[in-house]
C-alpha cells in the first residue's frame, strides 16, 4: 500500500472492501428505521395554531396560494407541496404529519452523503447517527410545518456550497443553486444562510469567486419573482407575537437545531477540540462562519422586527451538522464519549401530544351548536385550527371582526388593527348578529403564564380577550349555558397555550 493510499484510507475511516455497498445501505436503513420509530409516536396528535394555518392555506387553489401568503408572511413552496399531498392523502393529522416525517428521515442519508463526501466515511456515519436521533427533527418531523423540509434542504445546500464554491467543483453548482432556491421558497430565514455563504466565500473562497458569483446570480434571478411579495410581507406582516432576543439567546442559538441540554454541551466541547486539531482544513471553519453569520444576522434583524424563534433554525441544521461530523471524528475518545452521550439522551426524547387542546375543545363545543351559529375566538390566529375541527357550517369572528376566510389568519397590520379595537364599537356588531334563542360560543385562551403573553401581539390579545369575555358575561341579553375546559391532570397533558370555550344563548 502506498503512502497516498494509506492517507486516503485514514481519511475515509473504512476501506470500501471492509464495508461493501450493501452494508452501507443496511446501516442507513437501520438508522432510518430507528428514526421512524422515534418520529411516529404522536403522529396523530391534534393540530396547534400554526398547523391549522398550514392546512388552511394549503386547501386553497394552487394559483391562489402565492398571493394569499401576502397575509401570512411565508414563502409558497411548502404550502404548494402540502396542497398536492392533501389532494392525494387527505388533510388528517396523521396524513399531514407524515408529509413532514419524510424529509426528517431523508436527512439521515443526506447527512451521510454530505459528511462522507467532505470529511470521510466515519464523519458520514457520525452525521447520519446524529440526524437519526436529533430531537429537533424528532419534534418537527411530526408537525405540519415546513421546518423538516427546510432542514433537509439545508444539508444539501451546505454540502453543495463546500464542493461547488470552496473546492471549485463546478459540477456541484447546479445542485447548490437548486437547493438554495428551494430553501428560499421554503423559509425566509434562508436569506440569512445566503448571507453566511457570502461571508464564508470572502474569507475562505476568494480563489473561486467566479463560481460563487455565478451561483449567486442565478439564484437571485430565480428568486427575484418573489421579492415584491417578500417586501410587502416585511412591511405589513412580520412576527409581532415574538420577543426580541437577548444575548443569552444569541449564545444558545446553535443548540436550537439540536437540543439545549447536556448532550449538546458535550458535543460542542468535543467538536471544538476536534476542529483545533484540523486547523489546516478550511471547510469546517467556513461552515462555522456560515452558521455564525446567519445567526448574527437573524439576531440583529430580530432586534427590529421580533422574528426570533428557535424553530426557524432549521435552515442552519446542514452546516452545523456537517461541522459536528468533522469535529467529532478528529476529537478521538472525547468525540466518542460525547456522541454516545447524545445518542443515549436523544434516543429517549419523546414528543408529547400537548401542543394544543383545540381539537378536544372544538369537538366538545360542536355538540351544542347548529349550522349558522357564531364561533367567536378572542385569540385570532386560532381561527384556522378551529375551522379545521368545527368545519364550514358556522360563522367565525374575532376582535378584528367577522372572518370571511376562516382558513387563513390575516397578519397584515394585525397589531395596529388589534390595538384599535374597542368593546363599544367592535363587539356590539358581532353580538347583534346572534338572533334571539340562538346559541354561540366564545373560545378564549387560558392565561396562566405571563411569560407566554409578553410580546406585543400576545399582550394585546390578552388585554382585548379579557375585556371582551367580561363584557359578554355581563351582557343581560345572553345566558351562559356551559363552560368547556380541558382537565389537563386527568388527560395527562400540559398544553402550551390551552383554550377554553363558553357557550351562550341569546335570551328571547
Amino acid at each position: 500500500m502506498t503512502t497516498a493510499q494509506a492517507i486516503e484510507r485514514a481519511r475515509l475511516g473504512f476501506d470500501a472492501a471492509t464495508l461493501p455497498r450493501w452494508a452501507t445501505a443496511a446501516g442507513l436503513g437501520l438508522l432510518c428505521a430507528i428514526s421512524v420509530w422515534l418520529r411516529t409516536r404522536v403522529l396523530g396528535a391534534g393540530f396547534w395554531i400554526d398547523e391549522g394555518i398550514s392546512v388552511g392555506i394549503a386547501h386553497h387553489h394552487l394559483t391562489a396560494i402565492p398571493h394569499l401568503l401576502r397575509q401570512d408572511g411565508s414563502p409558497p413552496l411548502y404550502y404548494l407541496l402540502l396542497h398536492a399531498w392533501i389532494g392525494w392523502f387527505g388533510d388528517g393529522e396523521r396524513a399531514t404529519h407524515t408529509f413532514s416525517l419524510i424529509p426528517s428521515v431523508a436527512c439521515i442519508p443526506l447527512a451521510y452523503w454530505g459528511a462522507r463526501s467532505l470529511f470521510g466515511r466515519t464523519a458520514g456515519w457520525v452525521c447520519a447517527l446524529l440526524a437519526a436521533v436529533d430531537p429537533y427533527l424528532t419534534y418537527y418531523g411530526q408537525e405540519t410545518r415546513m421546518y423538516a423540509l427546510a432542514a433537509c434542504l439545508s444539508i444539501v445546500a451546505a454540502t453543495a456550497y463546500v464542493h461547488g464554491v470552496l473546492l471549485g467543483r463546478r459540477r456541484y453548482l447546479p445542485l447548490l443553486v437548486l437547493s438554495l432556491v428551494l430553501l428560499l421558497y421554503t423559509h425566509n430565514w434562508s436569506l440569512f444562510l445566503c448571507a453566511g455563504f457570502v461571508v464564508a466565500t470572502i474569507l475562505f473562497g476568494r480563489d473561486h469567486w467566479r463560481e460563487a458569483t455565478l451561483a449567486g446570480v442565478v439564484t437571485f434571478l430565480l428568486y427575484a419573482p418573489w421579492l415584491p411579495t417578500l417586501v410587502s410581507q416585511a412591511q405589513h406582516t412580520g412576527a409581532p407575537w415574538a420577543m426580541r432576543p437577548g444575548f443569552h439567546a444569541l449564545l444558545l442559538a446553535p443548540a436550537a437545531a439540536f437540543s439545549v441540554d447536556a448532550a449538546f454541551g458535550a458535543l460542542a466541547a468535543a467538536v471544538g477540540v476536534g476542529l483545533a486539531r484540523r486547523r489546516g482544513e478550511a471547510a469546517p471553519f467556513a461552515l462555522l462562519v456560515v452558521a455564525a453569520t446567519a445567526i448574527l444576522a437573524a439576531w440583529t434583524e430580530s432586534q427590529l422586527s421580533s422574528t426570533w424563534t428557535s424553530r426557524y433554525f432549521a435552515v442552519l441544521l446542514g452546516p452545523l451538522l456537517l461541522v459536528a461530523g468533522a469535529g467529532l471524528v478528529r476529537s478521538g475518545r472525547l468525540g466518542i464519549a460525547a456522541l454516545a452521550l447524545a445518542v443515549v439522551l436523544w434516543i429517549g426524547y419523546g414528543v408529547h401530544d400537548d401542543k394544543s387542546n383545540a381539537r378536544a375543545v372544538a369537538h366538545a363545543a360542536a355538540r351544542y351548536l347548529a349550522a349558522g351559529d357564531l364561533v367567536l375566538t378572542t385569540h385570532p390566529e386560532q381561527t384556522p385550527v378551529l375551522r379545521y375541527y368545527l368545519g364550514p357550517r358556522f360563522r367565525y369572528a374575532t376582535q378584528l371582526g367577522p372572518v370571511p376566510d376562516p382558513r387563513v389568519m390575516n397578519w397584515r397590520d394585525a397589531l395596529e388593527r388589534l390595538r384599535a379595537v374597542t368593546v363599544a364599537r367592535d363587539l356590539e356588531p358581532v353580538l347583534a348578529s346572534v338572533r334571539p334563542g340562538q346559541r354561540f360560543v366564545v373560545v378564549s385562551p387560558v392565561f396562566r403564564d405571563y411569560r407566554a403573553w409578553q410580546a406585543r401581539w400576545t399582550r394585546e390579545v390578552y388585554l382585548t380577550s379579557q375585556a371582551w369575555t367580561r363584557a359578554i358575561a355581563a351582557d343581560p341579553r345572553f345566558r351562559r349555558v356551559r363552560t368547556i375546559t380541558t382537565d389537563e391532570i386527568l388527560a395527562e397533558r400540559n398544553f402550551w397555550k390551552p383554550l377554553q370555550a363558553v357557550l351562550y344563548v341569546r335570551r328571547r
